[in-house]
């Protein structure tokens, strides 16, 4: 049997850059060989791609480790092997020339999840796993993804949205809008990244403060969030026009919440698979990440998160993730796996999706 031909990309210009290179790794070991030809292409921070061969040296570092030991030293030496690769194996990528089967983006964050690799993929009519260019561009930015989980019923925590620019001309103002309408703690996000990247939770004045300047370092627009006394879940959702739902995860977070050192730094959480919620609230929880996944045009994969109130048992919806994390301590692999799909299977599933989608689109008439 002929093997189908996969790229494999990660890295990218992204907050998120090492995170991704630990996921591709893992998504690397469970693609079996006898079915795939894997190419690892491996874009730099300042945006070049890097040929397989070089690719797979970067593949072949144990970022994880690295992350884990926050040893400075460790990762600058590395950056700079990394560095030099980048000057001597740049190359440009004919996909029709290479004749890739399916591209397999593992590019998290901004220039991965937010629509623009899709959009080249669409380009270049290469079928690719994962989300459309619309659902991706929607789910990466939190104001609009709230607005379309709004319009679908689903419930949000109070937010309100800030610019960069506005903070520049009248701080003062923006801090005073947010006391007023949402009241402490709030939590800050940058609208558009992942991983918990530049979030923070401000309990006071002076924290909003220095929690708007540290979003403002990773995007124009800022989203402020009352914080909810809740415990956070996730499902992992999977599938084109019929998705499934995996059962549902909690995270305790050994930090105030999930945020980037929590997840990869520490790696001390608890997580609960299943979580420990009535069978109701996970029927309703899986009933409300469907409705999320279509609501915003989600295909392939995502995972949905969620906060649970804590005396309530009300259920607000947090965000879509539509390239999750694949590393080994990851909730979406670790979902489907707790429902009965293994991490081979998964993505051999998610190749299968991508390649329906696209004979689909195919039969189109332009």
């Amino acid at each position: 049997m002929k093997k189908l031909k996969v790229a494999l990309l990660f890295g990218g210009r992204s907050g998120e850059h090492e995170i991704s290179i630990v996921s591709a790794r893992s998504v690397a070991a469970a693609l079996d060989k006898k079915k795939y030809q894997v190419l690892p292409i491996y874009i730099t921070k300042d945006g070049h791609w890097l040929a397989p061969d070089a690719s797979q040296k970067v593949l072949s570092t144990d970022f994880e480790e690295l992350i884990k030991s926050q040893s400075t030293t460790a990762i600058q030496k590395i950056e700079r092997e990394m560095s030099k690769l980048s000057k001597t194996s740049r190359f440009s990528f004919d996909f029709k020339k290479e004749k890739i089967d399916v591209a397999f983006p593992v590019l998290h964050g901004p220039f991965g999840e937010d629509g623009t690799i899709q959009g080249l993929f669409e380009m270049m009519n290469v079928a690719y796993a994962g989300c459309g260019v619309l659902s991706s561009s929607l789910t990466m930015d939190k104001d609009m993804s709230k607005i379309c989980f709004e319009r679908a019923g689903l419930n949000v925590s109070d937010y309100m949205v800030v610019m960069r620019s506005e903070l520049q001309e009248n701080l003062n103002t923006t801090l005073l809008q947010a006391e007023k309408k949402l009241r402490y703690p709030i939590f800050v996000k940058p609208a558009n990244m992942g991983s918990s990247v530049g979030i923070s939770k401000a309990k006071n004045r002076e924290e909003l403060s220095s929690a708007l300047e540290i979003a403002a370092r990773y995007d124009r627009k800022i989203v402020l969030e009352k914080a909810v006394d809740a415990r956070e879940v996730e499902v992992a959702v999977l599938g084109n026009e019929n998705p499934i739902a995996s059962t549902v995860g909690e995270i305790v977070p050994c930090n105030e919440f999930y945020d980037y050192e929590a997840k990869y730094v520490k790696g001390t959480s608890e997580l609960y698979i299943p979580a420990r919620v009535p069978k109701s609230v996970q029927e309703k929880l899986q009933k409300a990440a469907i409705e999320a996944y279509k609501a915003t045009g989600c295909e392939g994969m995502a995972r949905v998160d969620f906060f649970l109130e804590r005396k309530t048992n009300r259920i607000y919806i947090n965000e879509i993730n539509t390239i999750p994390g694949f590393t080994s301590i990851s909730m979406y692999p670790k979902l489907f796996a707790a429902s009965g799909i293994d991490y081979s299977t998964l993505i051999d599933r998610l190749i299968d999706l991508a390649l329906e989608r696209h004979a689909d689109k195919e039969t189109n008439i332009v």
